[in-house]
């Protein structure tokens, strides 16, 4: 007998929902999948704080939400606060709302546990791997990293270096000015320099970024190189490192009223792309990684596998 099983991921720009019909021997079957961007660091995650017009968009989102899981009448719902939420000062008063208003029971988790389910996502997508590679998702909040073959986690860390946080820790201009570049870079090289102790002990081959803004970065590469394909409908994808880098160029020097009419950038990545590729850019750049590929998995699948198993 199948049960039907939701699954409601609150990242700091998006959030997203999940709903999957699980059978007897523990695979799972999308039944719905929806997301609805909250930007709920906007305006405050640099002084920890949801601000007022983000908290209600958070709140009304989760009410929509909850509006189909009742239509659908899912009865086991796993909610799970990420690094906004955990964060924040008033996140715990957010949880309570929603509570009182939805029924719906919310967990903050750590930055380790982020990282943990990101990898059980990625997991899914990339069933089996021999060689050591970095996994990496850039959120508005946080950035997690994990070094792992598809047995087990060597090592695993989240920093506070997520694009949403980083725009308005430093308020750059738009296009970025020389000196945001080096403000950004030198503080983005102080905050991950044992990631790349960890990365030249235990070198890993390949990078696998984790759905969100690689999802972007991969949609931007298929218009503008045809032969890069398309990732749609896979739950992996190779993107080429050269793509990427001539991606960045257009970037880094852009104004919003470029990216806005940029293909295959959706409009809530149109203020913080710049940002997520110049991490992603500095990565590569530091640990001499070769190859990249995306997975379209990430948190909320590495919860429903959690839950499943």
């Amino acid at each position: 007998m199948s049960v039907v099983l939701a699954v409601i991921d609150l990242g700091t720009n998006t959030f997203h929902l999940l709903i999957a019909e699980v059978d007897n021997s523990g695979s799972w079957e999308k039944v719905l999948k929806e997301r609805i961007t909250v930007k709920l660091g906007q305006g405050g995650i640099d002084r920890n704080i949801i601000a007022p017009a983000p908290y209600k968009r958070g709140i009304k989102a989760i009410e929509k939400f909850h509006i189909e899981l009742k239509r659908l009448r899912i009865k086991k719902i796993v909610a799970i606060g990420t690094a906004a939420l955990r964060n924040a000062d008033n996140g715990v008063a957010f949880r309570n709302e929603i509570k009182k208003k939805t029924g719906i029971d919310i967990t903050f988790i750590s930055g380790s546990e982020e990282a943990t389910l990101i990898y059980l996502g990625v997991k899914q997508a990339l069933p089996n791997w021999d060689d050591v590679k970095l996994v990496m998702d850039i959120g508005g909040g946080s950035v997690e990293f994990i070094i792992a073959s598809s047995k087990k986690i060597l090592w695993k860390k989240s920093y506070k270096l997520g694009a949403a946080l980083l725009l308005d820790k430093f308020n750059p201009g738009d296009p970025l000015k020389k000196v945001d570049l080096v403000r950004i870079k030198t503080y983005i090289s102080e905050q991950l320099s044992d990631l790349f102790v960890a990365c030249n002990k235990f070198q890993p081959q390949q990078l696998i970024g984790s759905a969100g803004s690689f999802e972007t970065f991969a949609t931007m590469i298929k218009h503008r190189f045809p032969n890069a394909g398309s990732h749609y409908g896979k739950t992996a994808h190779p993107v080429s490192i050269v793509h990427f880098k001539q991606l960045y160029k257009e970037l880094i020097v852009s104004d919003k009223e470029q990216r806005n009419k940029m293909k295959g950038l959706i409009k809530m990545r149109v203020d913080m792309i710049v940002v997520a590729a110049l991490i992603l850019k500095f990565v590569l750049d530091k640990s001499h990684i070769k190859s990249m590929k995306l997975s379209a998995y990430s948190l909320k699948e590495g919860v429903m596998f959690r839950e499943i198993k």
